[in-house]
């Protein structure tokens, strides 16, 4: 089994259990602190994801870290039996699967939206309630920039594409003039 699907069963396990004995909010806001964490001490992550470190010893730093931090029961028996199993390296990807189980639960859809120039807040706010509108679910949004663009917005949420960039229509005007000779 990849360490993806693994995560993902890690993750939708977490979740489950955290519907029924906590706030999912919470437990995503301890994951994401505690991942951060790691990430942001090289020493600690280091020795949380060297294979020459005992699992009885991460699992130590890890109920220290929980105990110090006083996550949530279901985090720090996640924590505790990733640590167990040797599996913390799954830490970053079991924190994107639960937030992609809360997301669907809460009925949001991310939106990956590219223009040829940065929005400024008042456009992406537009944008992200037009979109919201469109879908009838809310929407958050991410930003990218692409000058090739020219102009216009190209928003893809999920596997569905709003291409309303200046050079897919010159693109397109192109194919209808070439057409017509």
């Amino acid at each position: 089994m990849s360490s993806r699907a693994s995560a993902v069963r890690y993750a939708r396990a977490l979740f489950d259990v955290a519907v029924e004995e906590s706030d999912p909010g919470q437990v995503e806001q301890e994951l994401s602190s505690i991942t951060s964490l790691i990430k942001g001490h090289t020493d600690l992550q280091r020795a949380l994801e060297s294979p020459s470190v005992p699992p009885t010893s991460k699992k130590a730093l890890v109920e220290a870290l929980v105990h110090r931090a006083q996550f949530t029961a279901p985090v720090g028996k996640l924590l505790a039996m990733l640590a167990d199993r040797d599996r913390l390296v799954l830490l970053p990807d079991v924190l994107e699967a639960f937030q992609a189980k809360l997301r669907e639960q809460r009925r949001v859809l991310e939106a990956e939206v590219t223009t040829a120039i940065p929005l400024e807040p008042a456009q992406q706010a537009a944008l992200q309630q037009r979109l919201s509108a469109a879908t009838a679910r809310e929407v958050t949004v991410t930003t990218k920039v692409d000058p090739a663009l020219i102009g216009g917005v190209v928003a893809r949420i999920g596997t569905m594409v709003y291409d309303g960039s200046l050079a897919t229509q010159l693109a397109k005007l192109k194919g209808r003039l070439a057409e017509n000779r």
